[in-house]
């Protein structure tokens, strides 16, 4: 009788493989970037509004009427964030040129103290030549004209939420059916929703705050185009640990060209701190508490997803590691353990200390370990 031969090693059992697999997987994301933004953009837009269809349902609303509720606030919303960005490139546009003559002043003070700590003025000429407002105004004239461009993906993203729109009226009802033989699945669906609408409504309200005590500082110091750099700051901060950095580039930049080094030191440090305090300090602690996502895995995945889809996905960078989390990571008991690394808390850490403390103030008690009966 012959022993039985030791089983041998699948191929995907192997981690060259599943390293090679997520290197073509991230490649084919990264190729359709360009289509993977807008359509997510469209899935967390009904995501945010879904809500609305299931509270009119439960009042008695009919489901057609419920229906055009929830497609009329979408389509509000996608109107609202088109319509703020062509309103703030065209007022960047069309400010940005009076500024020539302010930024050829500072250009030339700049050139001076350089030329007292030993640069030379061909070397200075040489940079500056390579420095043109006119270029950066053609820039944003540019990206004008090309967002006629992206009607084709506006488009796209209007007809995806018409049909998810008319989908979602039945999605409750899928979900039940599917939790009978698949709970795990309609867990890891519920805790995306969950989690992607507890962020966006912190990162919302936070926004907000942030947005209104910018545009009062920068009225107060007189800098222009305060409520464009407030929309700016509330926009940014829905991008994780460097929106701060993203609100305050641009308005410290027309601070200099206004007022000169003394008035873009007063809004560096209002920004810092009202957005430190606000966007570091506080919103972190919402947002872990909201997504169950730790800061580490909030920048990696800024990083990662602005990599693969561009600026819409470091937009939407939170949403998409939640919709990730939730098809590999939630929708399986095996991987489930994955989540405990990749949290903003320990699950169970506080039941576990109180009852080491229990456990403590009982050998205080009775030395002898027995309890008295």
């Amino acid at each position: 009788m012959t022993d039985a031969a030791p089983p041998t090693r699948t191929t995907w059992s192997n981690p060259l493989f599943g390293f090679a697999a997520a290197v073509v997987t991230i490649a084919g994301l990264q190729a359709f970037g360009g289509l993977l933004g807008p359509l997510f953009l469209a899935l967390v837009l009904m995501v945010t509004v879904a809500p609305i269809a299931g509270a009119l349902r439960r009042r008695g609303v009919p489901r057609w009427l419920a229906t055009l509720v929830t497609l009329g606030s979408v389509y509000a919303i996608l109107v609202a964030l088109v319509g703020s960005l062509v309103y703030a490139v065209a007022e960047l546009a069309r400010v940005l040129p009076g500024y020539g003559g302010q930024l050829n002043i500072l250009l030339g003070e700049a050139s001076e103290l350089l030329a007292t700590i030993g640069v030379g003025p061909d070397q200075i000429q040489a940079a500056l030549d390579q420095f043109d407002v006119g270029s950066v105004v053609g820039v944003l004239q540019g990206f004008l004209a090309q967002f006629a461009g992206l009607l084709s993906n506006l488009l796209l993203i209007l007809s995806v939420l018409l049909f998810m729109a008319f989908d979602s009226a039945t999605f409750p009802e899928r979900l039940r059916a599917l939790g009978r033989t698949r709970p795990h699945v309609v867990e890891a669906l519920t805790a995306f929703a969950h989690g992607t609408r507890s962020f966006l409504a912190v990162a919302t309200v936070f926004g907000l705050v942030i947005a209104a005590l910018d545009v009062a500082v920068l009225w107060v110091l007189g800098v222009p185009l305060a409520l464009l750099f407030g929309l700016l700051a509330f926009v940014a901060n829905f991008v994780p640990n460097i929106g701060f950095l993203i609100a305050l580039a641009p308005p410290a930049a027309f601070a200099l060209l206004e007022g000169g080094p003394g008035l873009m030191t007063a809004v560096v440090v209002s920004f810092m701190v009202i957005n430190v305090l606000l966007q570091t300090v506080i919103q972190p602690r919402f947002v872990g508490d909201a997504v169950g996502l730790s800061v580490t895995v909030t920048f990696l995945a800024l990083v990662f997803w602005g990599f693969v889809v561009g600026p819409l996905g470091a937009l939407l960078a939170i949403p998409l590691t939640l919709l990730v989390k939730a098809l590999l990571v939630d929708i399986h008991p095996h991987t489930r353990w994955i989540d405990i690394l990749i949290r903003d808390d320990v699950p169970g850490a506080e039941a576990a200390e109180a009852a080491e403390d229990d456990a403590a103030e009982d050998a205080t008690a009775d030395p002898s370990g027995y309890s008295q009966p």
